[in-house]
């Protein structure tokens, strides 16, 4: 079994290489300007949510370990989106595990975003002095 999978550091990761690959800083005025894009265009990536296709892992098995390991945080999601014991409880007995890994990744998305953001060494207002030349 997988021991102490770390969600938020996991997808923490998958932010830094996500803005990495796709994102061209000075296309953005601010943090905030980001923020709003990241939170709504990583929610539907499978690289850092999975919830595009239902599964970031692409292995039942692993997602299992991955939920297993946190129950707490399934437990934390279900509360704040709303999913009530009985949906959970079928979900288990149906062994959905990638449906639980995917909704504990989008709940922790923008959470991730403000640490990947916190992180981030980027002076937004070199774009402002670009603007003006």
């Amino acid at each position: 079994m997988c021991t102490n999978y770390n969600y938020l550091e996991a997808i923490t990761e998958d932010i830094f290489g996500y803005i990495e690959e796709n994102i061209d800083l000075t296309e953005y005025a601010d943090l905030e300007e980001l923020e709003a894009f990241l939170n709504d265009e990583l929610w539907t990536v499978d690289s850092v949510t999975g919830n595009a296709s239902g599964s970031y892992t692409f292995n039942r098995w692993t997602a299992k370990e991955y939920v297993v390991d946190n129950i707490d945080l399934l437990d934390e999601m279900a509360d704040n989106f709303g999913i009530d014991n009985a949906e959970i409880g079928e979900k288990f007995r149906n062994e959905e595990w990638e449906y639980f890994d995917v909704s504990i990744r989008c709940y922790l998305l923008s959470r991730a975003i403000a640490e990947v953001l916190e992180q981030l060494d980027y002076d937004f207002s070199k774009n402002d002095e670009e603007e003006l030349i």
